[in-house]
């Protein structure tokens, strides 16, 4: 298939462009500011520019839809911002009426709960930058609904691995730390909080398959995650894998985090046939240490 993708400049972005390529089709990329992957054909624009996304969809079989703005400490001082990219840009691309399109939503859209989170589960989004994914799923769906697109949402959970740069995420920093180039890790409360991560590479393989599950008026949400494992854990993970010490600071936790957020993703295994290879805890440190920039 001829794919455009969205944010291919970012982290899932590169990994999915790699695996779309690897697996025999053809991407194209929307860039705003940085050139397209060598080879790749680019088309420059602005996701807000909705002239510019109709041009980049024109012609392709299938819109991967990442781009976006990503923080959640950074929504709650830019709310309108974040409304504005991340529900505005969807709406843009819905616009462009792509005849397929996967979208990235967050596994943070969800409700707490201690138990592994299934698609069905409520949706109670606790800071703008989720409630802005929930607004963009619900106007996917409700496109599918219309006929005007065949969708899949697949609810990433916290990609890691593959060489990632963003310092803010948790096995990254630690990584960091271990390698001399970051100070410290700091710890809100007492690390026992649990987060679900899987593999980059692993999220690329279920956005490629998800492409060929999409068709014109069925919408599906997808939960993509793998390994359960807390600050603790991610912590003695590196120790283990990189043989340093991980230097901790401590803070008190944020008011409202949620313990516990873990992916049920049985659904995934049975709707795409996707299986994560890459996302074993131990596996994901030790890729990020060796192909750390």
């Amino acid at each position: 298939m001829r794919v455009l993708v969205t944010g291919a400049s970012g982290f899932v972005g590169r990994a999915v462009v790699a695996h779309l390529l690897a697996s025999g089709h053809q991407p194209r990329v929307l860039t705003h500011t940085a050139p397209g992957p060598e080879g790749v054909d680019a088309v420059h624009g602005d996701l807000l520019d909705r002239a510019a996304v109709a041009r980049a969809v024109s012609g392709v079989d299938a819109v991967v839809h990442l781009a976006g703005l990503g923080r959640v400490r950074e929504s709650f001082e830019q709310p309108l911002r974040y409304y504005d990219v991340n529900v505005g840009g969807t709406l843009n691309v819905l616009a462009a009426r792509p005849e397929r399109l996967v979208f990235a939503s967050t596994g943070t859209v969800y409700a707490p709960s201690a138990d592994p989170l299934t698609e069905d589960h409520p949706r109670a989004p606790a800071n703008p930058y989720s409630a802005t994914k929930a607004a963009a799923e619900d106007a996917v769906a409700w496109a599918a609904r219309a006929g005007l697109v065949g969708a899949v949402t697949l609810r990433l959970f916290n990609a890691a691995g593959g060489g990632d740069r963003d310092t803010t995420r948790v096995i990254t920093r630690a990584v960091e730390v271990a390698a001399g180039r970051v100070e410290s890790l700091v710890v809100f409360g007492d690390g026992s909080a649990v987060r679900d991560f899987v593999h980059v590479r692993d999220v690329a393989a279920a956005v490629v398959l998800a492409l060929g599950r999409s068709a014109v008026g069925r919408h599906d949400v997808v939960n993509v995650g793998a390994t359960a494992a807390s600050v603790r854990d991610v912590v003695d993970s590196v120790e283990r894998v990189t043989g340093r010490p991980v230097r901790l600071a401590h803070a008190p936790a944020h008011v409202g985090e949620v313990p516990v957020l873990r992916a049920d993703t049985s659904l995934a295994r049975e709707l795409l046939g996707w299986q994560p290879e890459h996302s074993a805890l131990d596996d994901l440190v030790r890729d990020q240490w060796l192909s750390r920039a």
